[in-house]
């Protein structure tokens, strides 16, 4: 049957109805000519809200970010070929930060498969190593089938993103199949002989530490976290872009484990004779290059809670492996509280102490521009309670990190993984499930430009974001590399600076700009104050690379370095 003829009601019909079985409700896409029927069939569907993207990259990302909202998976609509590899970024993205994320993809017809047709990629080989599963449906009596099984895997033990392949000419068959209920993963209760050997660990440690990760993003288990810290004066120290997870004015936070922390930092906690990994993978960035545990071996015993087996003693020797719900961990360890040990508590508030130290801001003036902490810290003056901070990656979010009073109701949505692109269009998803919440976005020059495109979608939205640009004139992370391997030679990381408020202004959003530190706090004020979207162009120092460090500083210590 040639397409748009059918009799009866099409594979994309019963696709839409598969989708809203499992809970989606907003689709991001960007439209092509090889999922026409899908586009066709959500425009009847009260139930889905579909927002169209500039781009696929834009569109993945907005995915990701719905995703860390919900603790559903965030579903993306491609089309073949440009758009499925456009769209990737967020698929390993999703891969990183251990989020579920359903891509959507329209194929070639079925008879044109393996013939190299225009824009054909064979996805199962393309996505080998960022996908936890890839289906191609041929039949559509198989989508039930299929979306149900690729929800549930995109869900279970270690989230991840999954692909959906689909023949653009299947969309047009006929389909009697019925849609399949979806059923969110049950949460595993931790065993009995584990808690045992983790209370008897804790019985003889006088400085224990709990890392904990972004499994533990729903607000049950933040709770649950903070109990169980106070049971046993437990010091926690948070994952990297999971700086939320705990009220930083709790007396139990013990810092943040992210890129390029103070050295003293890491070496303070380093002198833990325990750690308990609740909720984290332990990847790189939040071990600090795999030293804090150290691998393989950790210079303390380890006790690793996560939900997939697959995550635990991959790469250090863990002690006592708990594979269970981090949240179910938590309650059950805060409901057996510890007998006093000599000198925890006093290990604990040390520790807190340095932390809330080292989270003080302190003001710092440049030749060169405006101090990106001194903006960060005027905001955080005015912001609310429940603000919802999104990152990009890149130096400028170590002000963020630094500085915000990350409170109980204060949200964090940033790429684990590192990704460029997801401040804008990750602020404009954000927007859109939190309509009546302060939704802040702090995005350096360098990745304002690779998807700033998306604050097109936030005036069609209506969705009133606040995006601050650290517009410095260079891809700052990787000249800090380089002025520590390369000093004063900083090749290819130059960028011209645009002007970013009349770029905002053409798009019809509000456009300031910050050319001097004594400005700050009038134009903040004016920015929260805007009713619309508005963008802040922040003409700040390179200099002042980094939140813990300067251009100067780094030269001075390869100086000193070159001299021993």
């Amino acid at each position: 049957m040639s397409a748009g003829k059918t009799s009866g009601r099409r594979a994309a019909d019963l696709l839409v109805d598969c989708l809203a079985a499992q809970g989606t409700d907003r689709i991001f896409c960007v439209p092509g000519e090889s999922y026409l029927a899908l586009l066709d069939s959500l425009a009847d569907a009260s139930a889905i809200d579909l927002v169209t993207c500039r781009h696929e990259s834009g569109a993945g990302f907005m995915a990701l970010t719905d995703a860390k909202i919900t603790g559903r998976p965030g579903v993306a609509a491609v089309s073949r070929g440009p758009g499925a590899t456009n769209a990737s970024i967020a698929v390993h993205s999703a891969q990183q930060d251990a989020m579920p994320l359903v891509l959507l993809i329209g194929q070639v017809g079925r008879a044109d498969r393996g013939r190299g047709a225009f824009q054909e990629v064979d996805y199962t080989s393309f996505f080998a190593d960022m996908a936890k599963g890839v289906w191609e449906v041929s039949d559509p009596e198989t989508l039930p089938e299929t979306v149900a099984k690729a929800f549930a895997i995109a869900q279970s033990g270690t989230p991840g993103p999954v692909i959906i392949s689909l023949p653009e000419d299947m969309l047009y068959d006929d389909a009697a199949a019925r849609s399949i209920p979806g059923h969110p993963p049950r949460a595993v209760e931790p065993a009995g002989g584990d808690m045992d050997t983790v209370l008897e660990l804790l019985a003889r440690s006088a400085r224990p530490l709990l890392i904990a990760g972004g499994a533990l993003r729903d607000q049950e288990s933040r709770d649950a976290l903070g109990r169980a810290a106070d049971a046993h004066d437990l010091p926690v120290a948070l994952s990297f872009k999971h700086q939320d997870v705990l009220d930083n004015a709790h007396a139990s936070f013990a810092g943040y484990l992210g890129f390029k922390i103070p050295r003293p930092q890491v070496d303070a906690l380093g002198e833990a004779d325990l750690i308990i990994a609740v909720g984290t993978r332990l990847t790189d960035a939040t071990t600090q290059n795999y030293t804090l545990p150290r691998a393989p071996k950790p210079d303390q015993p380890l006790v690793h809670v996560y939900a997939d087996a697959n995550a635990i003693g991959r790469v250090f020797e863990t002690q006592c492996p708990v594979i269970a719900d981090p949240g179910a961990f938590l309650e059950r360890l805060a409901a057996s509280p510890s007998t006093p040990v000599d000198g925890r508590a006093e290990w604990r508030d040390g520790l807190h102490k340095r932390a809330a130290d080292l989270a003080a801001y302190v003001p710092r003036n440049a030749p060169d521009g405006v101090d990106f902490g001194a903006l960060v810290h005027a905001l955080t003056k005015r912001a609310t309670p429940d603000t919802v901070i999104v990152t990009d990656a890149g130096n400028f979010s170590s002000w963020v990190h630094r500085y915000w009073p990350w409170g109980r109701h204060t949200l964090l949505l940033g790429s684990a993984g590192g990704a460029m692109g997801m401040g804008v269009p990750g602020a404009v998803a954000a927007g859109l499930r939190f309509p009546d919440r302060q939704v802040l976005s702090f995005v350096g020059d360098g990745g304002a430009l690779m998807t700033g495109n998306e604050l097109a979608t936030a005036q069609r939205h209506n969705v009133p974001v606040k995006i601050f640009i650290s517009n410095n004139g260079s891809y700052a992370t990787i000249r800090q590399h380089q002025e520590r391997e390369f000093p004063n030679r900083g090749a290819g990381t130059g960028l011209t600076r645009p002007d970013f408020a009349r770029w905002a202004e053409s798009l019809g959003a509000k456009g300031l700009t910050i050319d001097a530190d004594c400005d700050i706090d009038a134009i903040v004020g004016q920015a929260l104050d805007e009713k619309k979207s508005v963008v802040v162009d922040v003409r700040s120092s390179l200099e002042l690379i980094s939140a813990y460090t300067t251009i100067g500083e780094i030269h001075q210590r390869s100086l000193d370095q070159a001299s021993r």
